[in-house]
């Protein structure tokens, strides 16, 4: 028996569901200013993930950096969903909420 194609989808199932939080915590304790970071590592990950001859590795980190890569419109998402109150508002950071 082959586990690697099981191996993979829980690995990306568990990965996703680890960047929903992050996105969350991100974006309310520094906002959108630090989206760069996400995609300095997204892409690290995926030019990592291009040199690691394992499958199941190669494959987590290329799902590891395209879930940071997706994370930056996610990042931005949330942003909006506070506005809409969906989420709750740093109040350290209630200016950057207010309708310019």
């Amino acid at each position: 028996m082959h586990f690697t194609g099981i191996i993979i989808a829980v690995s990306t199932f568990l990965i996703i569901g680890m960047f929903h939080p992050i996105v969350i915590k991100a974006e309310y304790y520094t906002g959108t200013r630090l989206w760069w970071v996400f995609l300095a590592l997204g892409i690290a990950a995926i030019v990592g993930a291009m040199f690691i001859e394992n499958v199941i590795l190669s494959s987590v980190m290329g799902v590891v950096g395209a879930s940071f890569l997706w994370s930056i419109g996610e990042l931005f998402d949330q942003r909006k969903r506070v506005m809409k109150g969906w989420f709750p508002m740093n109040p350290k950071r209630r200016h950057e909420y207010e309708k310019k």
